[in-house]
């Protein structure tokens, strides 16, 4: 029998990417202030929830292994996120007769609901006075850098993406309690916002960029009331999921400004139009070259990262092709490319003239090797610049940071080899030394060193 003196405990495991990650962050944050304590593994849980990623058929695979570790090493599972809805439930539910509540994503309040029902709380209750919840909530990134997310769902339907289905339209936050957050945040120690949505370009849309006062200020539900009022907080901002909207024109003299990061993470999937078409992805790739090179003579440290597909149903050699010979010219800095993958309920599965597996990898191969000269090239040109990078480790063997070119997890890092005078999270002035396809090394630059210009 439980102690009833013992908190029950919650085993969690997060699949997918940062904006299922903040889910965690706030159903862990809830569980806290409901009493539970977080277990560290399977044996000591009470009850395990597996937060699900459904966005691919590899990442379905990975969280259906998740859900049934979890039956297999404990027997209490509660399961939720992207795969949680449709016929992914169903699929759930059918390999795992004994999962004891399947909900979708951000539905905070199902999995609450499941956890109490199935572990109620003990007598030993969640006391303010004794256990401290950090204001920002439970965190499961490290303290220097936090994700804000804006809004949830997307009023894009892709042909190739299955997110409208699983987390709806777009759905704004108030942008007083998106600020709110990020003072929160910043107050507890966070150098670094990463700004997320499934289309943060179009924050606001849905509450026709609703009025809102911040700090006194009258301010607009929309990205560039936003991106001011977090540029006054005196942290890095890095703004991800940005669709190239005119209205983005407004944003780069933030950046020039120094305001926040001249860094934009734009997924443009494709150049060729009649591929762009069968996606139904919004832009025109010309227009956006255009937009680019505009962008880049107001800000010259402008980054772009972004994201491609290859082999899409009905690519021929001459879009693949015509893929190429834009990427040349966008000199984009940081670059991700995916083959083809079929989702389930996409629209892209009955398009017709797929791909073969072996024509796909040869031309990832080929825009892989494209890219790589690409930012080889623009990292050289680094060297000798001075910049700041925030450190994330730090070992026997050196310290590794990342500069403003770079988020976390998914761009390059700066490495400062033998150099160990220095803690996660500090914010440090360095000379670049050397560079490869994906990374810098640097030297700090100390304090009786001239600083450039």
């Amino acid at each position: 029998m439980t102690d009833t003196l013992q908190k029950q405990k919650v085993g969690f495991i997060s699949l997918g990417c940062p904006k299922a990650l903040v889910d965690s962050e706030r159903i862990l944050t809830q569980l806290k202030l409901d009493g539970y304590d977080i277990s560290p593994n399977y044996h000591e849980a009470d009850v395990v929830v597996v937060n699900t990623c459904g966005f691919i058929d590899s990442a379905k695979q990975e969280s259906m292994d998740a859900i049934s570790e979890a039956i297999n090493e404990n027997g209490k599972v509660i399961v939720t996120g992207c795969m949680g809805k449709g016929t992914d439930a169903e699929s759930i539910k059918a390999a795992n007769p004994d999962v004891l509540s399947v909900s979708g994503p951000a539905d905070y309040t199902s999995v609450m609901d499941a956890v109490h029902q199935f572990i109620p709380p003990t007598a030993a209750t969640h006391n303010p006075l004794i256990d401290l919840i950090p204001p920002q909530g439970v965190k499961l990134t490290p303290q220097h850098y936090a994700y804000l997310k804006i809004s949830e769902g997307c009023n894009h339907r892709c042909t190739f993406c299955i997110i409208p289905d699983m987390r709806g339209d777009l759905v704004s936050r108030p942008i007083a309690d998106v600020v709110s957050e990020a003072k929160t945040l910043v107050a507890a120690g966070v150098r670094e916002l990463l700004v997320i949505s499934q289309d943060t370009s179009a924050y606001g849309v849905d509450v026709k960029y609703k009025l809102d006062f911040v700090d006194g200020q009258a301010r607009e539900t929309r990205m560039l009331d936003l991106a001011v009022a977090l540029g006054e907080l005196g942290v890095w901002v890095r703004l991800h999921y940005v669709y190239p909207y005119p209205h983005v024109d407004k944003i780069i003299p933030l950046m020039a400004a120094g305001k926040i990061l001249p860094y934009l993470d734009i997924p443009f999937q494709h150049a060729s139009p009649r591929i762009l078409k069968l996606m139904k992805r919004p832009g025109n790739q010309e227009k956006v070259l255009e937009r680019i090179k505009n962008w880049r003579t107001i800000c010259p440290e402008l980054v772009i990262r972004s994201t491609f597909v290859v082999g899409f149903p009905g690519e021929t050699e001459d879009d693949f092709q015509l893929l190429l010979d834009w990427l040349q010219e966008a000199q984009l800095d940081r670059v991700g490319c995916f083959k083809y993958s079929p989702v389930e309920g996409a629209k892209a599965n009955d398009l017709p003239d797929h791909v073969p597996e072996a024509i796909q990898q040869q031309r990832w191969e080929r825009f892989m090797e494209t890219q790589q000269h690409i930012s080889a090239q623009r990292l050289q040109q680094r060297i000798g610049q001075q910049l700041e990078v925030l450190i994330d480790e730090v070992d026997e063997q050196g310290a590794v940071g990342r500069c403003y070119a770079d988020a976390p997890e998914i761009d390059g890092k700066v490495y400062l080899d033998d150099f160990t005078d220095t803690f996660v999270g500090d914010a440090l002035l360095v000379t670049i030394t050397g560079a490869d396809e994906y990374d810098l090394w640097a030297e700090p630059v100390y304090e009786d060193e001239e600083l450039d210009g």
